[in-house]
């Protein structure tokens, strides 16, 4: 078994997360939130966000507008709805339990 493919679900499992984890602080442009999850060492690929933000955007958690760019085309930027937050906080609560879970498994 590699650890490659091991660390890669992990990260998979926490990305729906860690998107609307940055859309809740601000509004977001697709390769803005790309840019802060490749920050993170969170690597992810456009066609692997677009479908997870269609996804998010349809089960009402994320909306978009689009705003015209200086540099080509409009952008669409992505925001966090109400109901996005609300399940933003439940996200929050059930990742604390999990980290104190695997703390108390570790210890």
């Amino acid at each position: 078994m590699k650890i490659e493919n091991t660390k890669a679900q992990m990260r998979k499992g926490v990305l729906e997360y860690c998107i609307l984890s940055i859309v809740s602080k601000n509004d977001a442009y697709a390769s803005d939130i790309i840019k802060k999850l490749k920050e993170a060492k969170m690597i992810v690929v456009e066609g692997t966000l677009y479908p997870l933000l269609t996804r998010l955007k349809n089960d009402g958690l994320l909306s978009y507008r689009w705003e015209e760019s200086t540099q080509g085309p409009p952008r669409k930027y992505y925001g966090i709805t109400d109901t996005g937050r609300v399940f933003l906080e439940e996200l929050d609560s059930s990742w604390q339990e999990l980290v104190d879970a695997v703390t108390t498994i570790q210890a």
